[in-house]
C-alpha cells in the first residue's frame, strides 16, 4: 500500500504552519509614570553601574534569577530612595517590572510596567504586588513562604518574586553605600 496525502489535511496543515501567531504585550506604564505612582513628587536621577561578574553571580546566587540583570536602568532621588527596573521571564517571554525602595532598602512598591505573556497577568493585581511592601534583603521573599502564589499566574509570581529578591541583594550589595562603578 503506498500514502498518500489528503489534500485536505494537506492545506489545513500548511495553513497552520504559515499562520502567525499573535502575543499582545501589555504597557502598564513607563519609566517615568511608574516613579510618580511610587514616589509622587520626587525627582529621579540616572545612576547606572557596571554590574560586574562577581555582582551577576552573588545576585543569581541569592535569587535563582539566571537572565542576566542590566545596570543601565536605575535611577535614585534626592532623598535616597531607589528605583530599579528589571525584567525576568514569565512562561516564556519578559516582564519588565519596577521597584521603589526606601533610602533604608525597604520596599516601598513594586509595579509590572510590561506583560506579554498570555496567561498570569493576575501579576500586574494591586493586592498581589502590595505583599511585597515593607520587606527588605534580610526577609525570606519566597513563593508561598512570605509572598502568596496566584493560581494560573505560578510561574509569573515565582519569577517576580525571584527578580524583586535580585533587586534587593543590588541594593544590599552595590547601591546601600552608593558604591558601584558608574557607567
Amino acid at each position: 500500500m503506498i500514502w498518500k496525502p489528503n489534500p485536505v489535511w494537506t492545506l489545513a496543515g500548511a495553513t497552520l504552519i504559515s499562520s502567525p501567531i499573535y502575543v499582545q504585550a501589555k504597557i502598564y506604564a513607563s519609566t517615568e509614570q511608574v516613579q510618580k505612582i511610587i514616589f509622587p513628587g520626587a525627582v529621579f536621577k540616572s545612576r547606572p553601574l557596571v554590574i560586574d561578574a562577581d555582582l551577576q553571580n552573588k545576585m543569581r546566587l541569592a535569587s535563582g534569577v539566571r537572565h542576566p540583570f542590566r545596570g543601565e536602568r536605575i535611577f535614585q532621588d534626592s532623598k535616597g530612595n531607589w528605583l530599579i527596573v528589571d525584567e525576568v521571564v514569565g512562561k516564556h517571554e519578559m516582564i519588565t517590572y519596577a521597584v521603589g525602595l526606601n533610602h533604608s532598602g525597604e520596599i516601598q512598591g513594586i509595579e509590572i510596567m510590561e506583560y506579554s505573556e498570555s496567561y498570569g497577568y493576575e501579576v500586574a493585581n494591586a493586592d498581589w504586588r502590595r505583599q511585597f511592601i515593607g520587606k527588605k534583603e534580610s526577609d525570606p521573599i519566597k513563593l508561598n513562604r512570605d509572598i502568596q502564589n496566584i493560581s494560573g499566574a505560578t510561574l509569573s509570581c515565582k519569577h517576580i518574586t525571584d527578580g524583586v529578591k535580585r533587586v534587593l541583594v543590588l541594593h544590599k550589595l552595590a547601591l546601600e553605600n552608593n558604591s558601584g562603578k558608574e557607567k
